[in-house]
């Protein structure tokens, strides 16, 4: 056997997971990521295992199952995820994975059913995940409390639903308390979709995630968003003016009065999950093309049209903005290196008539349009890191500080789960 100690460390293998994390450790986080972070297939099959395959993801609301048996599916890299309201009116998640022979087990993105039948061999799972049929063939000994579906981790955040695929999760219970809270004047159990949006974005997951994370192109590219909202959203913003925290303080008083949460918080590395409540341009109530309310019929308890902006921000995968009568609420799945899919939903009080109350296009449109402007943005962004001219940039310490939060936060993740995950081995 060889001695390891007498061989130079340039010949020792090493792995990918271990060459990406040397890379993140050298790399400056006030600078864009190498390009292989962005375009090549051994970086994005590391990121899904070290980030979307441990990390807590939004996958949707408690309102798009809100029945006993109602059941949504969630595809996340090669693995197909049930969420499903169970017989108890819980929420619960399992992989989609039969456990007879694996076949999948719900075979459409949402519906309702009265048990977990595979349509394979007709094996029937409860609700709540236990085997309840086998068929009579599987022999005396065959013991049916062995194979139930295997469980995800699901947690139910004042409406907001998340899983991780992770045997043990990160720990981000301040977090789901605070959003339980911050959540509570929208009873989004009372809540609906009144539309789903979805597009394919051909531009890596963090690009996409980056654009968010900044408004120094907003100006330049958000005419209609520019409308209603104002680019920053803490007092402590360098740009911040003094007219701007007049304003705030001004709302602030009037949602003190009303138990409306308002105050900034954040949670773990790099401020990875913040909630922070802020006042609309003065003079609109919504993010619509007038900057007049969408929906005639207000969400929850609440009372106050004035209520601003309620963004929520989750890293790896979502980002939401909590208005007094409807909620958009966007969700990203990456599909490829370079290729991405964000999903819009926009949720109203479950009792607002479509035609009557909100008219879908007048609702939708801002976003719309948005999503629209970003979507070629990232795309011109990925078309020009995939050049060989293409070498990490500086970003803005003024503009662009939510984007080096985002790339601290994903150098730091990546380096911590793949250390934890050599270690295990």
């Amino acid at each position: 056997m060889a001695n390891l100690n007498i061989i130079p460390s340039s010949t020792i293998p090493c792995t990918k997971e271990q060459a990406i994390a040397d890379s993140l450790k050298a790399h400056p986080i006030s600078l864009s990521l190498p390009q292989p972070f962005y375009t090549e297939q051994a970086n994005f099959d590391v990121e899904m295992e070290q980030i979307f395959q441990k990390e807590w993801l939004f996958v949707g609301l408690s309102c798009e199952i809100p029945k006993k048996g109602n059941f949504m599916t969630q595809q996340i890299g090669n693995s197909s995820i049930t969420i499903v309201r169970d017989q108890n009116g819980e929420v619960r998640a399992f992989h989609n994975v039969c456990r007879h022979r694996g076949s999948k087990l719900c075979l459409t993105e949402k519906g309702k059913t009265a048990k977990l039948v595979c349509s394979y061999h007709q094996w029937t799972y409860e609700l709540d995940g236990n085997l309840l049929y086998a068929g009579t063939d599987m022999g005396d000994d065959f013991d049916k409390s062995k194979f139930g579906l295997h469980p995800v981790h699901c947690r139910n955040a004042g409406g907001y639903i998340y899983i991780s695929l992770s045997d043990n999760p990160t720990n981000i219970d301040d977090y789901f308390e605070d959003l339980a809270h911050y959540l509570e004047p929208y009873d989004l159990e009372n809540a609906k979709v009144a539309v789903e949006k979805t597009i394919v974005e051909e531009a890596n997951w963090k690009l996409v995630i980056e654009n968010n994370r900044e408004c120094y192109h907003c100006s330049g590219s958000h005419p209609e968003l520019l409308g209603s909202l104002l680019e920053w959203d803490d007092t402590e913003d360098p740009r911040a003016s003094d007219e701007f925290k007049f304003l705030v303080a001004s709302k602030q008083a009037l949602w003190d009065a009303e138990g409306i949460p308002h105050k900034h918080v954040s949670h773990g590395y790099a401020k990875r999950n913040r909630i922070v409540r802020m006042p609309l341009k003065e003079g609109t109530l919504a993010m619509t093309v007038d900057g007049q309310l969408a929906v005639k019929k207000l969400m929850g308890r609440i009372k106050n049209p004035e209520l601003g902006s309620m963004r929520i921000l989750h890293l790896p995968n979502s980002w939401n903005h909590a208005q007094s009568d409807h909620i958009v609420a966007f969700q990203v799945k990456p599909l490829g290196p370079r290729k991405t899919e964000v999903t819009t939903k926009w949720v109203v009080h479950k009792d607002a008539v479509e035609g009557v109350d909100y008219d879908p296009e007048r609702l939708t449109y801002v976003w719309d349009e948005t999503n629209k402007q970003d979507r070629r943005l990232v795309e011109n962004n990925q078309r020009g890191i995939n050049s060989i001219a293409y070498q990490p940039g500086p970003y803005s310490a003024t503009y662009e500080f939510g984007v080096i939060n985002f790339i601290d936060w994903f150098s730091y993740t990546m380096q911590v789960n793949i250390a934890t995950s050599t270690t295990r081995s």
